[in-house]
């Protein structure tokens, strides 16, 4: 495995700034850029193409390299990671290991409501493009109406929509979950540690990686045409992927899941992920 990954810089840095490696590539240029993460623009650069089944499904493939994986770009874990970065730490608590992380567990009995969504997320060294059995991964996301448990007005005491997982043979962790949503400034996405081992995800220790996942943009507003998510159609009006301060400088192209299902069913998010 690679050496653990920029963490959590706070909001700010979340919500308002460039990553480094982006940065880098400004002063490469030698040009002046201005610097805007979530500016409101409602067209979008990089749009992966949609071919509807028989079954009135979605199928979305991202452009990708079919050469061996690549190192998934090391991102922030952004304000609300509840690994003990910033405020709670969820991850040493008895129940967070499970795969159906829609609701709440321990103390805690709310239920994340939503259009359902699995994501399954393959592990692999990125230097032999081989399977990480043993390894684990911990993700987070927000609702159906944009808030992080632990975090958000009316859900601080909830503890939903977060879970660990360890790598199966196939290096393959797999979350049953909802579709979050789209909130101001940040393209709809997936946050996800992966750790050496279970023992050290659940002991709050060492990262490997932190990450993000991105969703397909047609598979968004099809899903934000749905019954509560409320303003997530409108903040996605407002934003493009190519915009975003995380998904920007590359459109994403190594965290851009493949997706499929509907928005009545429900859908599968697949992605990649070289550590």
């Amino acid at each position: 495995m690679k050496p653990p990954r920029e963490h959590d810089l706070g909001l700010e840095y979340d919500l308002g700034t460039l990553r480094r490696r982006k940065v880098l590539s400004l002063f490469a240029g030698a040009g002046l850029v201005a610097l805007a993460g979530c500016s409101p623009d409602s067209s979008t650069t990089s749009s992966p193409s949609a071919t509807p089944s028989a079954t009135g499904s979605t199928s979305t493939t991202p452009s990708t390299s079919t050469a061996g994986v690549d190192e998934i770009p090391g991102e922030t874990a952004g304000p609300y990671p509840g690994d003990g970065s910033n405020g709670p730490n969820v991850l040493t608590e008895s129940g967070i290991v499970r795969s159906d992380i829609t609701k709440s567990f321990g103390s805690a009995s709310g239920t994340a409501t939503g259009v359902p969504l699995t994501v399954e997320l393959t592990i692999l060294d990125a230097d032999k493009d081989t399977p990480l059995t043993g390894a684990a991964v911990y993700v987070w996301h927000c609702d159906a109406q944009g808030r992080y448990s632990l975090y958000s007005d009316g859900v601080t005491n909830e503890n939903y929509l977060r879970g660990v997982q360890a790598t199966d043979a196939d290096g393959k962790v797999t979350f049953t979950t909802i579709f979050p949503a789209a909130y101001p400034g940040r393209w709809p996405h997936i946050h996800f540690e992966v750790y050496a081992s279970l023992s050290d995800a659940t002991a709050a220790g060492k990262i490997s990686a932190t990450s993000q996942l991105a969703f397909p943009e047609n598979v968004c507003h099809a899903v934000y045409g749905t019954e509560g998510y409320d303003g997530s159609a409108e903040n996605m009006r407002r934003t493009s992927l190519a915009d975003d301060n995380v998904f920007g400088d590359d459109d994403g192209v190594h965290q851009l899941a493949t997706v499929a299902g509907d928005a009545v069913q429900g859908y599968t998010a697949k992605l990649d992920v070289g550590v």
